[in-house]
């Protein structure tokens, strides 16, 4: 994009949609992960904080389990700020209640060009500092984007034979690292044409992980903007560990 020149797509808005539908099994806890206390307030209301502190941010919608949508849980968190809106559209996929959620956003009249940011609530270590990063790259240059680590870490291919029975895996090859990251989120799209490639990608049968990898598909070439360490997915009972000492040392 030349200097000077703004597009109808750079003036767009930015909106926050976040899916927390899932149940967190793997954790395990009576309560699904993103609502469990960490640190002192519910693992949600950290990534809620950090896009309600972000001034582009217009919007923040919250795809949450039909089931769930009347805990009192949701109204404690819905009271942080206006942005805030829950709205029962989770599916039984994370895909599912992302092309939900956008789709209940363009039924409320949210433009179709406007961008939206796609988080993990169960990613507390996202800061504004590395929304505003995102935002501002793929603004300036008009492209969808995600926050993404470059590997550091050596890669071992395991014998898919090694593991019957319980025993060890073993590595029967090393992968090279190079040009290789680990997505992250937000991931940013255009509103319109972020429900089209998940509703198509959904329709496919496709192996959509992601909002990029959804875009990938419809022909996209996301951009890769490189976020931070702490911004990990907190998955097992380490990460909630490791998590909880992160945001008591932070605060």
């Amino acid at each position: 994009m030349h200097s000077g020149i703004q597009t109808s797509q750079s003036l767009a808005s930015c909106h926050a949609l976040l899916p927390t539908a899932g149940t967190g099994s793997r954790l395990g806890g009576a309560l699904p992960k993103q609502f469990q206390e960490l640190a002192g307030k519910p693992m949600l209301a950290y990534a809620l904080d950090a896009f309600i502190q972000t001034p582009e941010i217009a919007s923040i919608w919250v795809g949450v389990s039909p089931s769930f949508i009347d805990n009192s849980i949701l109204g404690s968190l819905s009271s942080k700020s206006s942005l805030v809106q829950f709205l029962p559209s989770g599916g039984p996929t994370r895909q599912e209640t992302v092309r939900n959620t956008l789709a209940a956003m363009l039924k409320a009249g949210v433009p179709e060009n406007d961008w939206v940011l796609v988080h993990d609530a169960a990613r507390p270590g996202i800061s504004p500092e590395l929304i505003q990063k995102l935002i501002n790259v793929v603004t300036q240059t008009d492209q969808g984007g995600l926050l993404a680590m470059p590997l550091a870490d050596t890669l071992k291919m395991a014998d898919a034979s090694s593991a019957i029975a319980g025993n060890p895996n073993r590595a029967i090859k090393t992968i090279s690292r190079d040009h290789l990251w680990q997505a992250q989120t937000p991931q940013m799209f255009s509103l319109k044409r972020l429900h089209d490639a998940i509703d198509e990608g959904i329709r496919l049968e496709a192996d959509i992980t992601d909002e990029a990898s959804a875009m990938e598909l419809s022909g996209s070439s996301p951009l890769l903007i490189e976020g931070a360490t702490r911004n990990f997915k907190v998955t097992h009972p380490a990460d909630w560990e490791l998590m909880q000492t992160i945001l008591q040392a932070s605060t």
